[in-house]
């Protein structure tokens, strides 16, 4: 692998990744609601915590799930184009899952915004696209069936097709580069969730889980949509 195709490859994915399509929708269609200024409320405790991450679900938290489901699509492309570009110019060197990386840290951690980004699930589905379409289509079916029926947890459900990406990729490619570029992606998804684990666990010490949960299912589509599939899910259980 040539070096300084690689370092192109890292400055483009990361430059592009930086843009936050959250901010700028936000800013365009609700200029007076800052998406720094949400807050998750904690029902029936009069608390509130800020939201630290800022990407479609923050976005749509605001604007509603059609909106969120627009900066979905475009964080997924501002990744998705420079990760294609450099599959295409050269298919046989990992430049490609380099671009794709840097677009995860540029999404996270953005230069233009002091670096304080999201955590970049559209942004991995979208450079996850280019490197096996297949597999971006299949791990979310089998990480949702995985957290919802076999261990019967949302936040399970949230998150494990990310971890399935890692077995996936090797499986199909048994190729070092896609293996590492799977495990850089989950690496960089638990570092940039480390805020909100905090959160998490903040409220489980102080016995306020419950009422944050509750208030982030209200504030987020995206939470009541995986809450709707588990309600669903466990009244299939009982009526069988």
């Amino acid at each position: 692998m040539n070096l300084p195709t690689a370092l192109l490859a890292a400055v483009a994915g990361y430059l592009l990744g930086s843009i936050s399509f959250a901010r700028l929708i936000t800013r365009w269609f609700a200029p007076r609601q800052g998406i720094a200024d949400l807050a998750v409320p904690v029902v029936g405790t009069g608390e509130s915590a800020p939201v630290d991450i800022f990407g479609a679900n923050a976005a749509s938290m605001i604007l509603g799930p059609r909106f969120g489901l627009l900066v979905a699509l475009l964080d997924m492309l501002k990744v998705a184009l420079p990760t294609l570009a450099f599959r295409l110019y050269d298919p046989g060197q990992a430049y490609f899952l380099v671009a794709a990386v840097a677009g995860l840290v540029g999404h996270n951690w953005p230069v233009y915004y002091r670096f304080r980004g999201g955590r970049g699930f559209s942004v991995i589905l979208g450079g996850f696209f280019v490197v096996d379409c297949v597999g971006a289509l299949a791990t979310p079916i089998l990480g949702l069936f995985l957290g919802m029926v076999v261990i019967g947890s949302v936040p399970v459900a949230y998150v494990a097709w990310l971890w399935l990406m890692i077995p996936w990729l090797w499986f199909r490619t048994r190729d070092p580069a896609h293996l590492a570029y799977a495990v850089a992606i989950n690496l960089i998804f638990v570092i940039a969730t480390i805020p909100e684990m905090r959160t998490f666990a903040r409220y489980r010490r102080e016995g306020k889980l419950d009422a944050y949960m509750q208030g982030l299912m209200e504030l987020s589509p995206r939470w009541r949509g995986m809450k709707k599939i588990a309600d669903r899910l466990r009244v299939k259980r009982g009526q069988s």
